[in-house]
């Protein structure tokens, strides 16, 4: 793991020690509410300002301390720089990348070639250093499952950043864990869930019997029955990708929306996003989902609708379709969050015409599309958009120029 990743990467560029430095990544900075992306160990320790914390809960007195807005496209081009670090000792297909900051890599079949375990995640530790300046933490375990336990719960805390957990340690580590919600895959709602079973540690967790776990919470009480006996038999090398269940894109509104033609705009905008990914993956969507969140002065919360409609992922045939089930639903309360999804997904077969269709007229919209996609793809979303996206409320122009949802 990449300590405090987006921060550390913002105090090298500005050629301050991540340790030592007092520094925040944080949106929308010029808001009360601003949300702290990530956080200098210095600002945790001294301040107790972490991911999470919010603008108003910084100590603005403390002048050492450097607010930086998040710059996402630089974070991926660091991180792309660390993964061609760990492709010079691990092939491709044994590295499994879990999160921008974390990374999973099977070094079993690197030892021949550059020593021991240890070397080899020291040699990596140094080369990021030294090139990149930036401190890395490495849980080694027998399986993914150790290895982000020790990462998690041992090695974040040490001068040297390695922790390691084998399987004949499981009764003095993952047994020693005492909060649920310090497991990676338990979260709060799980975590409450074996509470009310009486289960309150990880020692608990192990010693119930598997047939009570899995009958009280079928398929995840048997992961969490091996998990606590440090059992996970997934192996990098054989990724399983599955088709998508759905396709969706939802935004908060950055102020409310009075005008139902300015939501209508924001709805076209999302559902081109998403048809261009049914399109990008293949695939067709025959079930549509449509939510409105009014605004919270608004005595009313909003809605949730969905539609059964032919099987399609062309923009022009779903658009109307979305607009169809605002335009039934909307109680011309102000909004302030749209969430879009396509359901049903199946491979796309072929073009599917009626007798009422005009063949060209649609063979020709099909083609424009792909056209449309391929420009886009080339020069980015905003290199092709429709004029309504420059009128009052279309916030699609904007969002193109973001990544993750924060300026690039």
């Amino acid at each position: 793991m990449l300590n405090r990743f987006f921060a550390s990467v913002e105090c090298v560029k500005r050629r301050l020690n991540p340790l030592e430095a007092y520094l925040v990544v944080m949106s929308n900075a010029e808001r009360a509410g601003g949300l702290v992306l990530a956080a200098t160990p210095k600002m945790k320790s001294v301040h107790h300002i972490k991911t999470g914390s919010r603008m108003y809960e910084l100590p603005t007195w403390d002048e050492r301390i450097i607010i930086a807005p998040p710059r996402m496209k630089l974070y991926l081009k660091v991180n792309a720089m660390i993964q061609a670090i760990f492709r010079r000792y691990v092939p491709a297909e044994f590295i499994h990348v879990y999160s921008i900051d974390e990374c999973f890599l099977d070094i079993t079949g690197s030892h021949l070639l550059f020593g021991s375990t240890d070397e080899i995640v020291r040699q990596i530790q140094r080369d990021i250093l030294e090139e990149l300046r930036l401190y890395v933490t490495v849980g080694i375990g027998d399986n993914p499952l150790l290895a982000k336990l020790a990462l998690d719960n041992v090695a974040k805390n040490r001068p040297d950043g390695i922790a390691e957990w084998r399987y004949e340690d499981v009764p003095e580590t993952i047994w020693k864990i005492k909060h649920l919600e310090d497991v990676c895959g338990i979260g709060h709602r799980t975590a409450a869930h074996l509470k009310r079973m009486g289960i309150f540690s990880m020692y608990q967790l192990s010693q119930t019997p598997l047939p009570v776990l899995k009958s009280a919470m079928g398929v995840i009480g048997e992961q969490l029955y091996y998990h606590a006996h440090g059992l996970d038999y997934s192996h990098l090398n054989e990724k399983y990708v599955p088709i998508n269940k759905s396709y969706g894109k939802s935004q908060i509104l950055e102020k409310d929306y009075h005008v139902p033609a300015e939501v209508e705009i924001v709805i076209r905008e999302m559902v081109e996003e998403v048809a261009m990914r049914l399109r990008q993956n293949h695939v067709d969507t025959s079930v549509i989902h449509l939510s409105i969140g009014y605004s919270k002065y608004s005595i009313k919360k909003g809605f949730s609708h969905q539609a059964k409609i032919p099987s399609t992922n062309s923009s022009h045939a779903l658009i109307p379709y979305f607009l169809e089930l605002f335009r039934r639903y909307d109680e011309r309360e102000p909004v302030r969050s749209i969430a879009i999804s396509c359901g049903k997904i199946t491979l796309k077969a072929g073009l599917q015409l009626n007798l009422f269709e005009d063949v060209n007229r649609t063979l020709n919209h099909e083609q424009l599309e792909v056209t449309v996609d391929k420009i886009r793809m080339r020069y980015g979303f905003k290199s092709l958009m429709h004029a309504s996206s420059l009128l009052n409320g279309a916030t699609g122009l904007k969002r193109s120029e973001m990544v993750g949802g924060h300026k690039g």
